[in-house]
């Protein structure tokens, strides 16, 4: 926060993995902040921690879901372009329906809001489909082993109600997202894909496919998480900026459209995308203050 943005900030470490006491916790000490970042709350606790935390007078964000999201929007839209199809017409599986895998499917088909209140964004650009896929499958609605936050995703998506494995799935799609874990995404896979494959496999430190086998299978662009390949899809280039934003705005909440705003602003920063340079790198100059400004903008 300090190095990339100039936000100061305090890390609170509490013994307890009880989404109540959490939540507690947070509204407790939020008169002492000016906003609250939540770190490593697994899925779907952290949907419920971060929902019950939305209206107590200071923004609350969970940056592997939602810094996650933005930084694979951006990365997105400038993988669209190199390879010649439009944002919104392409078809993503994404691989994994944990925090991550839940707030990209959000944000890909513009979903906003909690599991009990949520709306589709009128003015938002959304790809054309998205097939979310967990341990047991492609998500339609009226599966078994569905949580709430899974049955939003599944009534704006999957328009063909696919059924089955990953590999089942892939066919025809132009876009692979992996937020899940190692070795997930097989040659196989991108064997079925549409013309110029894009993959984005992001578990960390081993990717659900290398980027040179992912390159081998016919990938056109690949992306990871990690810093020692090409395209790192990192949530250190949207979380800084969101703060930063927070804190010389005042906000009391962050919504859809900034995040939507930060992501458009963080694509914008790579002014001619290539195969190898769809993002920005997370020491591009005065990355935070320019994203900043665009969130401010939009609010």
């Amino acid at each position: 926060m300090k190095g990339f943005a100039n936000v100061d900030c305090v890390p609170l470490v509490i013994n307890t993995q009880e989404p109540s006491e959490i939540i507690k916790f947070v509204k407790d000490v939020a008169p002492s902040f000016a906003g609250i970042n939540l770190e490593d709350i697994s899925a779907p606790r952290c949907f419920e921690v971060e929902d019950a935390l939305q209206n107590i007078g200071i923004p609350v964000f969970h940056d592997d879901q939602h810094g996650t999201a933005i930084v694979v929007r951006a990365a997105l839209l400038n993988a669209a372009k190199v390879v010649g199809k439009k944002y919104t017409n392409l078809k993503v599986v994404v691989i994994g329906a944990g925090a991550a895998g839940i707030a990209v499917s959000k944000m890909l088909l513009g979903i906003t809001g909690s599991s009990t209140k949520y709306e589709i964004l009128p003015d938002v650009e959304k790809v054309r489909d998205l097939i979310l896929v967990d341990t047991r499958g492609a998500i339609f609605p009226g599966r078994d082993f569905m949580n709430p936050y899974k049955e939003i995703i599944a009534k704006y998506s999957n328009k063909s109600q696919l059924k089955g494995s990953s590999l089942g799935i892939v066919e025809g799609a132009d876009v692979i997202i992996g937020v899940s874990g190692p070795n997930l995404i097989s040659a196989e896979m991108i064997k079925k894909m549409a013309d110029k494959p894009i993959v984005f496999a992001m578990a960390n430190p081993t990717p659900e496919i290398m980027p040179e086998d992912a390159k081998k299978a016919g990938a056109f662009i690949v992306a990871t998480g990690r810093s020692d390949f090409d395209n790192q899809i990192n949530n250190v280039l949207a979380f800084p900026a969101i703060f930063k934003a927070v804190i010389d705005g005042r906000l009391k909440k962050i919504t859809m459209e900034m995040e939507i705003s930060a992501s458009n602003a963080i694509a914008s920063l790579v002014e001619e995308p290539t195969v190898d340079n769809i993002i920005p790198d997370p020491f591009f100059p005065d990355l935070a203050k320019i994203v900043a400004s665009e969130i401010l903008r939009s609010k």
